[in-house]
């Protein structure tokens, strides 16, 4: 199984405690031996929970403008964000891969972080939380990609950076514990969507539109 980039010291972590309380625990009283084994046995919990959460799958890259991230779609909306536009965003729930990945060939133009909130990514307010906002050039116009974080998601990685030639697919970083992320395509550059609410869509492999002409 591979790991995300950036992952692998909270899957070491809970592994190496795990192994110290085992080994500890051969040397204690038989109370104290009981108390190693329930929290050897909590952290070897931990491995496996996180070994499951950044998983990093490989993927059969998609048609068209693929999904962002894995999770549900839960709502699709005009919006000017970057000129006439429409917004699709993906829920991820903490089972889904947290790696997101590019919708389409383009140029990184910009990457900000802006500090905020932690509020739950499903509430209108969380329009304040943290995230990350990825601007592309495409041959369709300009593409947003925006990452939130959420109640449990408090951390977002970025793997690319600004200049950064990347192509549909390519993984543009990770939220870790999962979230939300915004896609915004320009609406003229774009036939008609291929998702819709409620979906569950795969980053990378399935398609969000087909591109117009």
């Amino acid at each position: 199984m591979k790991i995300a980039k950036g992952a692998l010291s909270w899957i070491l972590a809970p592994l190496v405690l795990c192994v110290f309380f085992v080994i500890l625990s051969l040397f204690l009283s038989d109370v104290l031996n009981g108390v190693f084994w329930f929290l050897s046995f909590i952290l070897f919990l931990m491995f496996l929970v996180f070994l499951v959460f950044f998983r990093d799958p490989d993927r059969t890259i998609g048609d068209g403008i693929v999904c962002v991230a894995d999770g549900k779609i839960r709502e699709i909306t005009k919006d000017n964000d970057v000129g006439d536009c429409t917004k699709v965003s993906t829920f991820m729930n903490l089972h889904n891969v947290h790696v997101n990945r590019m919708p389409i060939d383009g140029t990184i133009t910009d990457v900000v972080h802006i500090s905020g909130a932690h509020i739950p990514a499903f509430k209108k307010d969380s329009e304040k939380n943290e995230r990350v906002i990825i601007t592309i050039d495409t041959v369709i116009g300009v593409v947003k990609v925006v990452q939130i974080a959420g109640t449990i998601a408090r951390r977002i990685v970025p793997y690319i950076k600004k200049g950064d030639k990347l192509r549909k697919g390519d993984k543009l970083g990770i939220i870790k514990f999962g979230s939300r992320v915004d896609l915004f395509l320009p609406s003229d550059s774009i036939k008609f969507l291929k998702v819709g609410l409620g979906d569950i869509v795969l980053a990378g492999v399935d398609t969000v539109a087909e591109i117009n002409g």
